[in-house]
């Protein structure tokens, strides 16, 4: 209150609709208002993927709604909370499962709001029933089947003396019905829908975890669905579509069809350039784990870049040999007020198609790419361009494989090396690392880099070989290329996948057809 005082203004809630599961079904609203808030209340509903947008100051704070145990805060803690942080002049984001109006009690937190004078916004999510039925291939109408739909919930006991639900009109009264939170009930919801006059024989689906990749869904009739529930399993959250438009799931499937649909994978990389590998495995289907075996820092002291900056026009190459060598070269450049027109003089050489494509992105060309992207195919590309009596320049880690400066300096160049940022292993999640491995889920393993190889076993701890192996017992490894793959068998570990081009999406590719060869 006091901060309210000082400013004398009041923040403002939102209430944001995370979408069912999918962080990529978030409202682009959605995501612009979790970069920019203080204060962050969300539900057990909300993927946490949709944290990494909110700025590492915010308060974070976990609701904890989740059916069928104790919320961590009552919805009345939860409303003061909402109208406490807004009126010390926060921007608050109330982060919610689906859409907040629609079964989410989005509607009570904005009358509290009301009354307390605090000012609000609404920002609609893509609702459970929906996605649930459009990721398990169920379109919910169809002019064939309906024209009609109704949602409702399944938490309330439907033999209640004053129950909201009505029975006998709703029973015949739509042509598919959507029942959230209804597992519980799922026996007495049965019951009444045939009681007031559904067919017994009308299909339904179960929907588990919709649209994540621990969706799972199921499909009976009113008269045999509750035993396929029973029998396979199925707990909350789970949404139940009801109608004859169910009879076209097998058609129109596609979710649950591709090809690393509940495959688990374990991605090694660094935080910021695992996306593109997750990105492709995700669109595949498989649910990645990721778990940052780098950490990327500045390195301590530029001495050596700062010297060399000064005389690039006396360089006759510029060797980038990785993404962060690109990266961190030109903040460092920048931040000399210097950019790529200072560049003109030297050749740029590069060590694959992806170091060249982040090159472009800072207004470079590369002159060189090998045909094999190694140390040790660059080196023999530039071999071929004659590098004797040659000044080279090669930006890199403090800590890196030495074959590409020895051999070129064996031919006779003078080669400068300028470390620009270093490799630091991570800390932290080494437990939750060795948890997915014991758990004994993990279909695959990739890794980009040796670094990430020696990190990775350096989180697991394993005892001894043995106790790695039993580890990794039935866990494929994918390894980027020749480098990776011989610290991955150096290890005593077996490759079983390495791409012919050492790129993310030839590995994505490579995973792909691994699986659907059914390997």
């Amino acid at each position: 209150m006091e901060e309210q005082t000082k400013n004398n203004r009041c923040g403002k809630v939102y209430l944001v609709g995370a979408g069912p599961g999918d962080p990529g079904l978030i409202t682009v609203r959605g995501k612009y208002l979790l970069e920019k808030a203080e204060v962050l209340v969300y539900d057990y509903l909300a993927s946490k993927k949709l944290l990494k947008y909110v700025p590492k100051d915010a308060t974070f704070i976990y609701a904890g709604k989740r059916g069928g145990v104790k919320h961590t805060h009552t919805q009345e803690e939860i409303n003061q909370m909402l109208v406490d942080h807004a009126k010390a002049g926060k921007i608050v984001v109330r982060l919610k499962g689906g859409d907040p109006f629609i079964f989410g009690r989005g509607g009570e937190e904005v009358q509290e709001l009301y009354k307390a004078g605090v000012p609000f916004e609404v920002v609609p999510g893509v609702t459970s029933a929906t996605a649930a039925a459009t990721y398990a291939g169920i379109p919910i109408t169809h002019r064939d089947f309906t024209a009609s739909v109704a949602f409702l919930t399944g938490h309330e006991d439907p033999t209640k003396e004053n129950s909201n639900i009505d029975w006998s009109k709703l029973a015949t009264g739509a042509g598919t019905l959507v029942v959230y939170m209804g597992i519980k009930n799922l026996p007495t919801i049965v019951e009444n829908l045939i009681k007031y006059g559904r067919d017994p024989q009308t299909p339904v689906a179960v929907v588990r975890w919709a649209s994540t990749p621990e969706q799972r869904s199921v499909v009976g009739t009113l008269e045999t669905i509750v035993t396929i529930v029973k029998d396979a399993g199925i707990t909350p959250p789970s949404l139940i579509i009801i109608g004859e438009v169910v009879k076209l799931k097998e058609s129109v499937d596609w979710y649950e069809k591709r090809p690393l649909f509940g495959r688990k994978i374990i991605v090694t990389r660094t935080r910021d350039q695992a996306s593109e590998l997750v990105a492709g495995l995700e669109e595949a289907g498989a649910n990645c784990l990721e778990y940052s075996t780098i950490n990327i820092e500045p390195v301590q002291s530029y001495d050596v870049l700062d010297s060399e900056l000064e005389r690039l026009n006396e360089y006759h190459w510029i060797i980038f040999t990785s993404l962060n060598g690109v990266k961190y070269f030109f903040e460092r450049l920048h931040g000399r007020g210097m950019d790529a027109r200072d560049l003109k003089g030297p050749d740029i050489a590069v060590i694959g198609k992806s170091t060249a494509d982040y090159l472009l992105t800072f207004g470079v060309n590369a002159d060189l790419i090998p045909n094999v992207f190694t140390g040790e195919g660059l080196a023999e590309s530039l071999l071929d361009q004659g590098v004797e009596g040659r000044n080279i320049l090669i930006p890199r880690a403090l800590q890196a494989r030495e074959i590409l400066p020895e051999t070129l300096r064996g031919a006779g160049a003078q080669v400068t090396i300028a470390p620009v940022y270093r490799n630091v292993p991570p800390q932290g999640r080494k437990d939750a690392l060795r948890a997915d491995l014991e758990e004994g889920t993990v279909d695959m393993i990739t890794f980009t880099s040796s670094s990430t190889v020696r990190n990775f076993l350096t989180m697991v701890d394993a005892a001894d070989n043995e106790e790695l192996q039993q580890l990794l017992k039935g866990v494929k490894i994918a390894a980027i290329g020749p480098i990776t793959a011989k610290t991955v068998t150096d290890n005593g570990l077996r490759v079983d996948i390495q791409p012919k081009e050492h790129t993310i999406p030839a590995m994505v590719r490579e995973v792909v057809d691994f699986f659907t060869a059914g390997r």
